[in-house]
């Protein structure tokens, strides 16, 4: 086409306008009148193609295909970025050979997850999250048994983060062996009951069955007091 004709002119847009031009020329310079007639043609082109693909698709679609590649962006606190590399890379480098994706991360701690599918994506942005989240007083978290000890087990409840669930913490009755209430893989429901200077995490099995059955007496009370009203 570069050698027919005296002007390559591509023009993209809407139908409310233009949002792109290029042009090449062979002259020296353009009038305003085939500028114009030529910006003429082209919305005539635009308008055609336009009306062809409504027709295919009368409605633009709300998201992407979960296949389509795409790129997540999440900011995390650049105190964790240590975190998510790993030693010597180790963690990122298995966390993008798991997951197919590319992950880069700033000092500033912006994380940009590119990926050929929103699943991968997702799992991606999950595990980062769980590497760099805070553990927090007084949630439950579902974790699971890595240690039986005799005075308890070590329990963790997020990737890099364990604590100590007491013997006493296992359940409302006396424990004599923990190995009659656990065993190592397996998952637990804990909550936490608090946090030291140091990282070190108290956990409980107990408080969990105890939040529980308060919110089951709650429920039973409302339910009572609306059958009483009605």
């Amino acid at each position: 086409e570069d050698h027919l004709g005296d002007m390559d002119f591509k023009v993209a847009g809407t139908e409310n306008g233009i949002t792109a031009l290029q042009m090449d020329i062979k002259i020296q310079g353009i009038t305003k009148d085939i500028m114009h007639a030529a910006l003429l043609q082209a919305r005539e082109g635009r308008m055609h193609i336009l009306d062809i693909m409504k027709e295919a698709m009368p409605v633009t679609r709300d998201s992407i295909s979960i296949h389509a590649p795409r790129i997540i962006k999440i900011k995390i606190n650049p105190e964790k970025i240590r975190d998510v590399i790993g030693k010597g890379g180790a963690v990122i480098r298995t966390l993008t050979e798991e997951t197919g994706t590319t992950i880069d991360i700033t000092d500033d701690g912006q994380v940009t997850i590119a990926c050929v599918n929103a699943e991968n994506g997702e799992i991606a942005r999950k595990r980062i999250e769980d590497l760099t989240a805070e553990v927090e007083v007084g949630r439950i978290y579902d974790g699971t048994v890595l240690k039986l000890l005799d005075f308890g087990a070590i329990v963790s409840v997020l990737p890099g983060k364990d604590g100590l669930l007491h013997i006493s913490q296992i359940a409302n009755e006396r424990v004599n062996n923990v190995s009659d209430h656990l065993s190592e893989g397996q998952s637990v429901r804990v909550k936490v009951l608090e946090a030291d200077d140091k990282g070190r995490l108290r956990l409980s099995m107990k408080a969990v069955a105890n939040d529980e059955t308060a919110g089951d007496k709650a429920e039973e009370a409302a339910e009572i007091t609306d059958t009483t009203e009605n």
